[in-house]
């Protein structure tokens, strides 16, 4: 459809209300005049679905324009763009296949469904010719998915790091500055409406691993199998381990990795990682995320902002609203995604290499380091450092090892802490994490 000096009016279909909804309903309207000058599009909300009427709600809208059936989104011919924020990954899958089917533009925040679903999902979206818009799906307000898909599209992505999630990032910050444990910054979290009153899918590292695997499939090319993604939680992280990887020049943040070797395999993985306190990484704080991407031709860029909330997320979904008003009125470019063979496939994780702190609680008796150096030298695994640092603990009759290895396999890694557990002058469970020897 060509341009006309007179707005075109986009009329929009959305599916969720809750918290993420509220604000694109609230923000739209309230911006209403200065998208309109921007994009030359009126952009309305006609229709309303959520799964209970009854509930009370941050904004009020016209009871005539909700229902609980989001057919009504797909049959009104009206609509042009559903925005799904109903999250899941069944009727979230049922509703998008329906309005790609339907030709309406697709925007959606959802990034399990994406991360899990998303070959089929843009499979169709080109089958259908219609395009999905997902710029919410990862970190918040930060407009990475339009940086790797506009910004950076002359550049091979050398890696990412990525702290991508908010509720894990306040969690950690609490550990370190205020010296709380793990579950009272977990309640912390929850009081302050950081982290859900059911946790887990944050602190368990799953949500920042959907929201990698998004990245990862628009860096290279084709999408990554969840199989092949190492993740870890926060979950089983001690406040000994922050006061240890500090004096080693740490601090520990939940980090999303994404490289590519030489072959063109590719990792993906999630999971608690010191990060050298001199990085710039080390210093967000709260529930602020950051992504730092490396180009092979601009270098090192930082995107930083809020990864979470009501308005930040809203912002990211008028955004892509916007995007798709552009399409009507000027037409298509792309179905949101653009497969391409230059990259192998996934490497397994537990071929993936780094360096790693572990730390055991052992028997303070002599010849200890010795049965644990030569565990880890039968899977030749090197240790390149190693402290006992008894003054920041009250033990009885035991002691800390921690210990700094140089760059090893996972699978070889995992196989080392098997036969260090099953050692008898090891007490507990080891505590390992990845360390990035991330450029300061």
């Amino acid at each position: 459809m060509s341009a006309s000096n007179s707005p075109c009016t986009i009329h929009v279909g959305l599916a969720g209300l809750g918290n993420v909804g509220a604000g694109v309903y609230k923000n739209l309207d309230a911006n209403r005049d200065l998208i309109l000058q921007r994009t030359g599009a009126d952009i309305r909300v006609k229709r309303v679905v959520v799964r209970d009427l009854s509930r009370p709600r941050d904004v009020a809208v016209p009871a005539e324009m909700i229902s609980t059936d989001w057919q009504d989104l797909i049959s009104d011919t009206e609509i042009q763009v559903i925005v799904e924020l109903i999250g899941g990954t069944t009727t979230a899958y049922d509703l998008v296949c329906a309005a790609l089917r339907a030709k309406k533009i697709v925007v959606t925040g959802n990034k399990a469904l994406l991360a899990e679903r998303g070959q089929e999902l843009f499979a169709l979206a080109e089958e259908c010719g219609v395009p999905i818009y997902f710029e919410a799906a990862v970190a918040g307000g930060i407009p990475i998915i339009q940086v790797l898909q506009e910004g950076l599209v002359g550049n091979r992505i050398l890696s990412i790091h990525g702290i991508i999630n908010g509720t894990c990032n306040y969690i950690l910050t609490r550990m370190s500055q205020a010296g709380l444990s793990y579950a009272d910054a977990l309640g912390e979290a929850q009081e302050k409406g950081y982290a859900e009153a059911d946790p887990t899918l944050d602190v368990s590292g799953w949500d920042a691993a959907h929201k990698a695997i998004i990245l990862a499939s628009l860096s290279y090319g084709f999408w990554i199998p969840t199989s092949c993604v190492h993740v870890e939680g926060v979950d089983k992280i001690d406040i000994a381990d922050f006061k240890f990887a500090k004096r080693l020049g740490y601090t520990i943040k939940l980090l999303s990795v994404i490289r590519a070797d030489e072959q063109g395999l590719v990792e993906v993985r999630t999971q608690p990682t010191l990060v050298p306190l001199s990085h710039v990484l080390a210093n967000v704080s709260g529930s602020f995320n950051a992504v730092l991407v490396n180009g092979d031709i601009v270098g090192e860029t930082l995107f930083y902002g809020r990864g979470a909330g009501q308005d930040p997320t809203s912002s990211s979904v008028i955004s892509d609203l916007c995007e798709a008003a552009a399409v009507i009125v000027y037409g298509a470019r792309h179905t949101g995604f653009v497969p391409h063979g230059l990259y192998g496939k996934s490497k397994p994780a537990e071929e993936t290499i780094s360096h790693y702190y572990l730390r055991l609680t052992v028997d303070d008796v002599p010849g200890v380091l010795a049965q644990v150096s030569a565990e880890l030298g039968r899977r030749n695994i090197g240790i390149s450092s190693m402290i006992q640092p008894e003054d920041l603990e009250d033990t009885s009759g035991s002691t800390s090892l921690v210990l700094m290895i140089h760059d090893a396999k996972l699978g070889d890694m995992t196989q080392a802490l098997e036969a260090l557990r099953a050692l008898k002058c090891v007490r507990g469970e080891p505590s390992w994490m990845r360390v990035e020897t991330l450029q300061s």
